[in-house]
């Protein structure tokens, strides 16, 4: 008999893995929707949806092992990080979706956002206030207009498979839509600053790392800033060795 396993669980969503099904349970049904169709959209390899019945979306598991997880060595050979950079950019030539996502916020409200999130971060005591005001000049540089991009939203190395040194699938798309390219590369080295190089192999020479590389720690930045609280009220650690207070510390 399938055991049931327990992937990710906090107050706002639970994903389930019953054998070769996912179970995504979600309360905020415009987050399945916007999963259901990027993945019907998407150019690279995504999970099949069985069936959806709200609040549950049931899709299959991808083959393959992820490339690691955040405050973990990463198992993957460079090959397999320049595939699955290869892999982020068939899909950032896609053409966008109509609707923006995580990594399409207007450039005044994720400011507005950054700006409360910092001050609640000194005020609580959660991180120091140098730590935060250095962080806050770094993010600064990701605060620039940009072309949208098809862009999957919270492209974690743990939502890549791969298969040796093929990618076999992307998972965990409600965060997905119309936005900044870069956002998704920052998050996908986020903890993992010495694969980069690899990343940009399979991504393309044509794109400039050194022109882009200050965009790109400032998203490393931004969304530590932004992660920390939340993960620290969820039940999470953002302060484990290689997370994202490390990421934070890295900027110092």
């Amino acid at each position: 008999m399938n055991e049931v396993e327990v992937v990710v669980a906090h107050s706002e969503r639970a994903t389930l893995r019953v054998g070769d099904v996912f179970l995504k349970v979600d309360a905020d049904q415009a987050r399945i929707d916007v999963e259901v169709e990027a993945m019907s959209l998407a150019p690279v390899p995504t999970p099949e949806v069985l069936w959806r019945k709200p609040p549950v979306l049931a899709i299959t598991a991808v083959p393959g092992t992820t490339l690691g997880r955040l405050g973990r060595p990463s198992t993957g050979s460079p090959a397999a990080w320049a595939a699955a950079g290869a892999a982020i950019r068939k899909l950032h030539d896609a053409p966008p979706p109509s609707w923006p996502g995580r990594a399409g916020r207007s450039i005044d409200a994720l400011e507005a956002e950054l700006d409360a999130e910092c001050a609640l971060l000194v005020t609580r005591g959660i991180l120091p206030a140098d730590l935060v005001t250095r962080n806050r000049q770094v993010a600064e540089a990701a605060l620039r207009p940009w072309t949208p991009a098809f862009t999957h939203g919270d492209l974690q190395i743990a939502h890549v498979f791969v298969d040796g040194d093929e990618v076999t699938g992307i998972i965990d798309w409600s965060e997905a839509g119309r936005g900044d390219a870069l956002y998704d590369l920052a998050t996908f080295t986020l903890g993992h600053e010495d694969h980069l190089d690899d990343v940009m192999t399979g991504y393309g020479t044509d794109v400039d790392l050194d022109t882009n590389l200050d965009v790109i720690h400032a998203w490393w930045s931004l969304r530590s800033l932004l992660a920390v609280r939340w993960l620290n009220d969820h039940g999470f650690d953002p302060f484990a060795p290689g997370c994202e207070v490390d990421v934070l510390k890295s900027r110092m």
